[in-house]
Protein backbone atom coordinates (compact mmCIF):
# COMPACT_ATOMS: atom_id res chain seq x y z
CA UNK A 1 0.00 0.00 0.00
CA UNK A 2 1.79 2.89 -1.07
CA UNK A 3 -1.11 5.47 -2.24
CA UNK A 4 -3.07 8.06 0.11
CA UNK A 5 -6.21 6.66 -1.93
CA UNK A 6 -5.92 3.04 -1.18
CA UNK A 7 -5.19 4.45 2.48
CA UNK A 8 -7.99 6.12 3.03
CA UNK A 9 -10.34 3.58 0.72
CA UNK A 10 -9.60 1.02 3.86
CA UNK A 11 -13.02 0.57 6.13
CA UNK A 12 -12.99 2.87 9.52
CA UNK A 13 -9.26 4.62 8.84
CA UNK A 14 -10.95 7.58 8.26
CA UNK A 15 -12.96 7.29 11.15
CA UNK A 16 -9.95 5.91 13.07
CA UNK A 17 -8.47 9.26 12.09
CA UNK A 18 -11.05 11.43 12.85
CA UNK A 19 -11.56 9.96 16.56
CA UNK A 20 -8.08 10.69 17.18
CA UNK A 21 -7.81 14.27 15.78
CA UNK A 22 -10.54 15.32 18.45
CA UNK A 23 -8.51 13.60 21.03
CA UNK A 24 -5.28 15.65 19.93
CA UNK A 25 -7.17 18.72 19.74
CA UNK A 26 -8.42 18.53 23.20
CA UNK A 27 -4.97 17.51 24.72
CA UNK A 28 -3.40 20.17 23.00
CA UNK A 29 -5.69 22.87 23.70
CA UNK A 30 -6.06 21.62 27.73
CA UNK A 31 -2.27 21.35 27.89
CA UNK A 32 -1.66 24.95 26.98
CA UNK A 33 -4.25 26.27 28.58
CA UNK A 34 -3.48 24.62 31.99
CA UNK A 35 0.22 25.48 31.71
CA UNK A 36 -0.85 28.78 31.06
CA UNK A 37 -2.87 28.33 34.21
CA UNK A 38 -0.29 26.77 36.38
CA UNK A 39 2.71 29.55 35.07
CA UNK A 40 0.32 32.40 35.80
CA UNK A 41 -0.59 31.15 39.20
CA UNK A 42 2.72 30.40 40.43
CA UNK A 43 5.49 31.98 38.21
CA UNK A 44 7.32 28.45 38.36
CA UNK A 45 8.92 26.65 34.88
CA UNK A 46 8.51 23.51 36.96
CA UNK A 47 5.14 23.55 37.97
CA UNK A 48 3.96 24.56 34.64
CA UNK A 49 6.38 22.04 32.73
CA UNK A 50 5.11 19.80 34.68
CA UNK A 51 1.29 20.33 34.37
CA UNK A 52 1.75 20.00 30.48
CA UNK A 53 3.70 16.85 30.31
CA UNK A 54 4.10 14.98 34.12
CA UNK A 55 0.75 12.88 32.98
CA UNK A 56 2.50 11.43 30.89
CA UNK A 57 5.06 10.00 33.56
CA UNK A 58 1.97 8.30 35.34
CA UNK A 59 1.33 6.55 32.62
CA UNK A 60 4.53 4.04 33.05
CA UNK A 61 3.16 3.06 36.72
CA UNK A 62 0.09 2.41 34.47
CA UNK A 63 1.95 0.33 32.05
CA UNK A 64 3.38 -1.35 35.31
CA UNK A 65 -0.67 -2.60 35.83
CA UNK A 66 -2.94 -2.42 32.87
CA UNK A 67 -0.79 -3.01 30.00
CA UNK A 68 -1.85 -6.32 29.13
CA UNK A 69 -5.10 -5.17 28.56
CA UNK A 70 -4.01 -3.79 24.76
CA UNK A 71 -4.54 -6.92 23.88
CA UNK A 72 -7.07 -8.68 25.91
CA UNK A 73 -9.80 -6.18 25.96
CA UNK A 74 -12.04 -4.92 23.51
CA UNK A 75 -10.85 -1.86 21.57
CA UNK A 76 -13.74 0.08 20.96
CA UNK A 77 -14.93 0.23 23.99
CA UNK A 78 -11.49 1.17 25.83
CA UNK A 79 -11.04 3.88 23.50
CA UNK A 80 -14.35 5.11 24.01
CA UNK A 81 -13.94 4.93 27.72
CA UNK A 82 -10.75 6.65 28.14
CA UNK A 83 -12.00 9.84 25.81
CA UNK A 84 -15.10 9.87 28.33
CA UNK A 85 -12.40 10.05 30.97
CA UNK A 86 -10.47 12.97 29.83
CA UNK A 87 -13.52 14.57 29.25
CA UNK A 88 -14.85 13.99 32.99
CA UNK A 89 -10.93 14.98 34.28
CA UNK A 90 -10.21 18.28 32.03
CA UNK A 91 -14.19 19.51 32.93
CA UNK A 92 -12.73 18.88 37.29
CA UNK A 93 -9.40 21.06 36.16
CA UNK A 94 -11.71 23.60 35.00
CA UNK A 95 -13.54 24.25 38.13
CA UNK A 96 -12.57 27.73 39.76
CA UNK A 97 -10.54 27.49 43.02
CA UNK A 98 -9.08 23.91 42.61
CA UNK A 99 -6.41 23.96 44.71
CA UNK A 100 -2.86 22.78 42.79
CA UNK A 101 -3.05 19.28 44.60
CA UNK A 102 -6.20 18.70 43.47
CA UNK A 103 -5.33 19.25 39.71
CA UNK A 104 -1.91 17.29 39.89
CA UNK A 105 -4.48 14.35 41.75
CA UNK A 106 -6.30 14.64 38.29
CA UNK A 107 -3.47 14.58 35.90
CA UNK A 108 -2.41 11.30 37.68
CA UNK A 109 -5.64 9.59 37.18
CA UNK A 110 -5.58 10.76 33.65
CA UNK A 111 -1.96 9.85 32.93
CA UNK A 112 -2.80 6.04 34.99
CA UNK A 113 -6.24 5.89 32.39
CA UNK A 114 -3.92 6.97 28.88
CA UNK A 115 -1.34 4.32 30.05
CA UNK A 116 -4.21 2.21 28.04
CA UNK A 117 -4.70 4.24 25.18
CA UNK A 118 -1.42 4.08 22.66
CA UNK A 119 -1.22 0.19 22.38
CA UNK A 120 -4.90 -0.39 22.20
CA UNK A 121 -4.68 2.54 19.04
CA UNK A 122 -1.65 1.00 17.62
CA UNK A 123 -3.10 -2.34 17.98
CA UNK A 124 -5.89 -1.16 16.08
CA UNK A 125 -4.41 0.47 13.35
CA UNK A 126 -2.31 -2.65 12.78
CA UNK A 127 -5.51 -4.43 12.50
CA UNK A 128 -7.50 -1.73 10.26
CA UNK A 129 -4.22 -1.37 7.39
CA UNK A 130 -2.60 -4.34 5.56
CA UNK A 131 0.82 -5.13 6.64
CA UNK A 132 2.58 -3.69 4.04
CA UNK A 133 0.20 0.04 4.81
CA UNK A 134 1.12 -0.10 8.26
CA UNK A 135 4.10 2.78 8.02
CA UNK A 136 2.39 4.90 5.73
CA UNK A 137 -0.58 4.75 7.73
CA UNK A 138 1.13 5.39 10.84
CA UNK A 139 2.34 8.33 8.91
CA UNK A 140 -0.67 9.94 8.00
CA UNK A 141 -1.54 9.26 11.79
CA UNK A 142 1.64 11.09 12.86
CA UNK A 143 0.94 13.91 10.20
CA UNK A 144 -2.71 14.39 11.45
CA UNK A 145 -1.00 14.88 15.07
CA UNK A 146 1.26 17.58 14.00
CA UNK A 147 -1.31 19.28 11.73
CA UNK A 148 -3.86 19.18 14.79
CA UNK A 149 -1.09 20.31 17.22
CA UNK A 150 -0.50 23.24 15.32
CA UNK A 151 -4.08 24.14 14.76
CA UNK A 152 -4.12 23.88 18.32
CA UNK A 153 -1.58 25.59 19.64
CA UNK A 154 -2.68 28.08 17.21
CA UNK A 155 -5.92 28.01 17.92
CA UNK A 156 -5.74 28.16 21.82
CA UNK A 157 -3.36 30.93 21.71
CA UNK A 158 -6.05 32.91 20.02
CA UNK A 159 -8.17 31.56 22.67
CA UNK A 160 -6.27 32.06 25.53
CA UNK A 161 -5.95 35.69 24.32
CA UNK A 162 -9.83 35.86 24.18
CA UNK A 163 -10.98 33.66 27.05
CA UNK A 164 -9.43 32.31 30.17
CA UNK A 165 -7.72 29.38 30.81
CA UNK A 166 -10.57 27.62 32.24
CA UNK A 167 -13.04 28.03 29.56
CA UNK A 168 -10.63 26.56 27.15
CA UNK A 169 -10.22 23.82 29.59
CA UNK A 170 -14.33 23.24 28.87
CA UNK A 171 -13.84 23.69 24.99
CA UNK A 172 -10.94 20.67 25.41
CA UNK A 173 -13.67 18.63 27.11
CA UNK A 174 -16.30 19.25 24.76
CA UNK A 175 -13.77 17.94 22.33
CA UNK A 176 -12.79 14.30 24.30
CA UNK A 177 -16.54 14.19 24.16
CA UNK A 178 -16.73 14.31 20.14
CA UNK A 179 -13.65 12.19 20.07
CA UNK A 180 -15.86 9.33 22.16
CA UNK A 181 -18.40 9.35 20.07
CA UNK A 182 -16.82 9.19 16.48
CA UNK A 183 -15.22 6.32 18.12
CA UNK A 184 -18.45 4.65 19.79
CA UNK A 185 -20.55 5.26 16.02
CA UNK A 186 -17.46 5.12 13.47
CA UNK A 187 -15.70 1.93 14.43
CA UNK A 188 -16.57 -1.97 14.29
CA UNK A 189 -17.32 -3.66 17.88
CA UNK A 190 -13.74 -5.58 17.62
CA UNK A 191 -13.15 -8.56 19.99
CA UNK A 192 -9.89 -8.86 21.79
CA UNK A 193 -6.77 -10.00 20.12
CA UNK A 194 -5.24 -12.23 22.65
CA UNK A 195 -7.63 -14.39 25.47
CA UNK A 196 -7.39 -14.07 29.07
CA UNK A 197 -7.75 -11.77 31.68
CA UNK A 198 -6.18 -8.10 32.09
CA UNK A 199 -3.74 -8.57 35.18
CA UNK A 200 -0.32 -7.63 36.32
CA UNK A 201 1.21 -10.84 36.29
CA UNK A 202 0.21 -11.29 32.51
CA UNK A 203 1.74 -7.56 31.94
CA UNK A 204 4.54 -8.26 33.77
CA UNK A 205 5.37 -11.70 31.62
CA UNK A 206 5.01 -10.07 28.27
CA UNK A 207 6.87 -6.36 29.10
CA UNK A 208 9.56 -8.97 30.42
CA UNK A 209 9.17 -10.78 27.18
CA UNK A 210 9.62 -7.80 24.91
CA UNK A 211 12.64 -6.42 26.99
CA UNK A 212 14.22 -9.82 26.93
CA UNK A 213 15.88 -9.30 23.38
CA UNK A 214 18.54 -6.85 22.70
CA UNK A 215 17.46 -5.86 19.30
CA UNK A 216 14.40 -4.74 20.81
CA UNK A 217 16.24 -3.32 23.94
CA UNK A 218 17.88 -0.60 21.55
CA UNK A 219 14.97 -0.12 19.82
CA UNK A 220 12.90 1.22 22.22
CA UNK A 221 15.53 3.27 23.63
CA UNK A 222 16.23 4.55 20.62
CA UNK A 223 12.14 5.44 20.43
CA UNK A 224 12.31 6.71 23.98
CA UNK A 225 15.35 8.55 25.45
CA UNK A 226 16.46 10.97 22.89
CA UNK A 227 12.59 11.70 21.82
CA UNK A 228 11.93 12.16 25.86
CA UNK A 229 14.75 14.53 26.30
CA UNK A 230 13.92 16.64 23.10
CA UNK A 231 10.36 16.97 24.67
CA UNK A 232 11.33 17.78 27.82
CA UNK A 233 12.79 20.60 26.44
CA UNK A 234 10.10 21.72 24.27
CA UNK A 235 8.09 22.05 28.12
CA UNK A 236 9.66 25.43 28.35
CA UNK A 237 8.45 27.12 25.78
CA UNK A 238 5.78 28.71 28.15
CA UNK A 239 8.60 29.91 30.02
CA UNK A 240 11.11 30.60 27.65
CA UNK A 241 8.54 33.10 25.40
CA UNK A 242 5.10 33.38 27.51
CA UNK A 243 3.84 35.63 24.75
CA UNK A 244 4.53 33.35 22.06
CA UNK A 245 4.57 29.68 23.40
CA UNK A 246 1.65 28.68 20.91
CA UNK A 247 3.81 29.73 17.86
CA UNK A 248 6.46 27.58 19.05
CA UNK A 249 4.54 24.96 19.58
CA UNK A 250 3.08 25.12 16.16
CA UNK A 251 6.39 25.13 14.71
CA UNK A 252 7.02 22.27 16.06
CA UNK A 253 3.99 20.37 14.85
CA UNK A 254 4.58 21.92 11.38
CA UNK A 255 8.06 20.44 11.19
CA UNK A 256 6.61 17.06 12.61
CA UNK A 257 4.10 17.12 9.76
CA UNK A 258 7.16 17.66 6.88
CA UNK A 259 9.30 14.41 8.12
CA UNK A 260 6.61 12.51 8.60
CA UNK A 261 5.41 13.36 5.29
CA UNK A 262 8.92 12.89 3.89
CA UNK A 263 9.47 9.46 5.71
CA UNK A 264 6.44 7.97 5.03
CA UNK A 265 4.75 8.94 1.53
CA UNK A 266 8.42 9.78 -0.42
CA UNK A 267 11.01 7.54 1.26
CA UNK A 268 11.73 4.16 -0.69
CA UNK A 269 11.13 1.32 2.08
CA UNK A 270 14.47 -0.11 1.42
CA UNK A 271 16.09 3.22 2.40
CA UNK A 272 14.24 4.42 6.02
CA UNK A 273 16.37 2.19 8.15
CA UNK A 274 19.49 4.14 7.51
CA UNK A 275 17.63 7.84 7.84
CA UNK A 276 17.12 6.24 12.05
CA UNK A 277 20.31 7.94 13.36
CA UNK A 278 19.95 11.22 11.15
CA UNK A 279 16.75 12.07 11.83
CA UNK A 280 17.72 11.31 15.98
CA UNK A 281 20.80 13.90 15.11
CA UNK A 282 18.33 16.44 13.51
CA UNK A 283 16.11 16.04 16.38
CA UNK A 284 18.67 17.63 19.04
CA UNK A 285 21.48 19.45 16.90
CA UNK A 286 19.42 22.64 16.29
CA UNK A 287 18.43 23.07 20.13
CA UNK A 288 21.69 23.72 20.72
CA UNK A 289 21.63 27.20 19.50
CA UNK A 290 19.33 28.11 22.05
CA UNK A 291 22.61 28.83 24.40
CA UNK A 292 22.23 32.15 22.15
CA UNK A 293 19.43 32.74 23.80
CA UNK A 294 17.85 33.36 19.93
CA UNK A 295 14.56 35.89 19.36
CA UNK A 296 11.40 33.98 18.88
CA UNK A 297 11.96 34.39 14.90
CA UNK A 298 15.23 32.06 14.82
CA UNK A 299 13.60 29.87 17.67
CA UNK A 300 10.89 28.90 15.10
CA UNK A 301 13.01 28.23 12.69
CA UNK A 302 15.25 25.91 14.98
CA UNK A 303 12.03 24.40 16.08
CA UNK A 304 11.11 23.42 12.86
CA UNK A 305 13.62 21.60 11.80
CA UNK A 306 14.25 20.12 14.57
CA UNK A 307 10.63 18.29 15.14
CA UNK A 308 11.16 16.83 11.28
CA UNK A 309 13.52 14.66 13.25
CA UNK A 310 10.69 12.81 14.86
CA UNK A 311 10.06 10.78 11.68
CA UNK A 312 12.98 8.57 12.93
CA UNK A 313 9.62 7.15 15.02
CA UNK A 314 8.36 5.47 11.92
CA UNK A 315 11.18 3.70 11.15
CA UNK A 316 12.07 2.50 14.48
CA UNK A 317 8.46 1.22 15.01
CA UNK A 318 8.92 -0.82 11.86
CA UNK A 319 12.03 -2.54 13.25
CA UNK A 320 10.12 -2.73 16.55
CA UNK A 321 6.70 -4.49 14.68
CA UNK A 322 9.93 -6.89 12.54
CA UNK A 323 10.87 -7.86 15.86
CA UNK A 324 7.74 -8.68 17.47
CA UNK A 325 4.90 -11.57 17.27
CA UNK A 326 1.72 -10.50 15.51
CA UNK A 327 -0.26 -11.67 18.74
CA UNK A 328 1.92 -9.31 21.07
CA UNK A 329 1.64 -6.29 18.68
CA UNK A 330 -0.59 -4.18 21.06
CA UNK A 331 1.15 -4.58 24.06
CA UNK A 332 4.64 -3.95 22.34
CA UNK A 333 3.31 -0.79 20.77
CA UNK A 334 1.56 -0.14 24.25
CA UNK A 335 5.08 -0.23 25.81
CA UNK A 336 6.59 1.87 23.64
CA UNK A 337 3.93 4.28 23.97
CA UNK A 338 3.62 4.22 27.58
CA UNK A 339 7.52 4.30 27.86
CA UNK A 340 7.82 7.42 25.54
CA UNK A 341 5.43 9.31 27.50
CA UNK A 342 7.22 8.45 30.65
CA UNK A 343 10.31 9.69 29.25
CA UNK A 344 8.51 12.64 28.08
CA UNK A 345 7.26 13.11 31.59
CA UNK A 346 10.88 12.85 32.86
CA UNK A 347 12.09 14.70 30.80
CA UNK A 348 9.67 17.98 31.47
CA UNK A 349 10.61 17.26 35.02
CA UNK A 350 14.57 17.42 34.41
CA UNK A 351 14.07 20.30 32.13
CA UNK A 352 11.64 22.48 34.66
CA UNK A 353 14.16 21.75 37.24
CA UNK A 354 17.38 23.40 34.84
CA UNK A 355 15.44 25.88 34.31
CA UNK A 356 14.26 26.33 37.56
CA UNK A 357 18.65 26.59 38.46
CA UNK A 358 19.98 27.96 35.55
CA UNK A 359 17.65 29.78 32.70
CA UNK A 360 14.73 28.40 29.98
CA UNK A 361 17.23 28.59 27.54
CA UNK A 362 20.22 26.96 29.28
CA UNK A 363 17.91 24.02 30.23
CA UNK A 364 17.00 23.51 26.57
CA UNK A 365 20.55 23.28 25.03
CA UNK A 366 21.43 20.54 28.28
CA UNK A 367 18.71 18.58 27.06
CA UNK A 368 19.37 18.51 23.41
CA UNK A 369 22.72 17.39 24.42
CA UNK A 370 21.60 14.79 26.56
CA UNK A 371 19.51 13.54 23.50
CA UNK A 372 22.08 13.90 20.94
CA UNK A 373 24.93 11.71 23.19
CA UNK A 374 22.29 9.02 23.59
CA UNK A 375 21.38 8.83 20.12
CA UNK A 376 25.26 8.31 19.13
CA UNK A 377 25.85 6.20 22.10
CA UNK A 378 22.60 3.89 20.98
CA UNK A 379 24.00 4.09 17.23
CA UNK A 380 27.28 2.83 18.26
CA UNK A 381 25.84 -0.10 20.51
CA UNK A 382 23.57 -1.23 17.50
CA UNK A 383 26.46 -1.46 15.24
CA UNK A 384 27.20 -5.59 14.19
CA UNK A 385 29.90 -6.71 16.07
CA UNK A 386 33.21 -7.35 13.33
CA UNK A 387 33.22 -11.33 13.05
CA UNK A 388 36.74 -12.49 15.20
CA UNK A 389 39.32 -13.75 12.85
CA UNK A 390 40.73 -16.85 14.64
CA UNK A 391 44.36 -17.14 15.20
CA UNK A 392 46.58 -18.57 12.74
CA UNK A 393 48.83 -21.54 13.86
CA UNK A 394 52.30 -20.52 14.79
CA UNK A 395 54.09 -22.30 11.80
CA UNK A 396 56.45 -25.19 13.06
CA UNK A 397 59.97 -26.49 12.37
CA UNK A 398 59.94 -29.21 9.73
Amino acid sequence: MRSYQSLFRTPEFTPFLLSFAALAAAQTIAGLALGTLVFRATGSPFLSAVSMFGPQLAQLLGATFLLSGADRLPPRAILSGIALAFAAGTAILALPGLPLWAVFAVLLAQGLVASLGGGVRGGLLNEILTKDGYVLGRSVYNMLWGLTQMAGFATGGVLLALLSPRTCLLLAAALYLASALVTRLGLTARPPRTSGRMSVTATWRTNALLWSSRPRRLTYLGLWVPNGLVIGGDSLYVSYAPEAAGTLYACGALGMFLGDLTVGRLVPPALRPRLTTPLRLLLAVPYLFFVLRPGVALSAVAVTAASAGFAASLTLQERLLSLTPTHLTGQALGLHATGMAAMQGAGALLAGTLAQLTSPATAITLMATGSLTTTLTLATLARPKEPTTPAKPAPTDS
